[in-house]
């Protein structure tokens, strides 16, 4: 049973170790969301920072709330592609650790 604990032990501090890696280089790519047929684009990290907002000149000459409903649903989908990148890329870091309930958040 020891034997059984100690490599649980050692697989769990492997992948915190690969998790903690794995954070890291999110937090270098790169998404870009889109609205308004390219109107409007955000780019944001895989975690969730912001790093660019472009507007369209044509854009600028819309009412205010085409605008910020263009902003919003540009930021959305940005947030929706970081989140499935960033699960993509974390889904294998639990393969091969059985642990019941263990249910990592991304």
């Amino acid at each position: 049973m020891k034997g059984g604990l100690g490599q649980l032990m050692k697989q769990a501090q492997a992948m915190q170790e690969n998790l903690r890696k794995a954070q890291e280089q999110l937090a270098s790519i790169e998404v870009e969301g889109q609205a308004g047929g390219g109107l409007v684009k955000i780019t944001v990290t895989c975690r969730n920072a912001v790093r660019k907002v472009q507007l369209d000149h044509a854009l600028l000459q819309e009412d205010r709330e085409v605008v910020e409903d263009l902003l919003a649903a540009a930021m959305n989908d940005a947030l929706r592609k970081a989140e499935q990148t960033s699960q993509e890329r974390l889904q294998g870091l639990t393969a091969g650790l059985n642990i019941p309930g263990l249910n990592l958040p991304f």
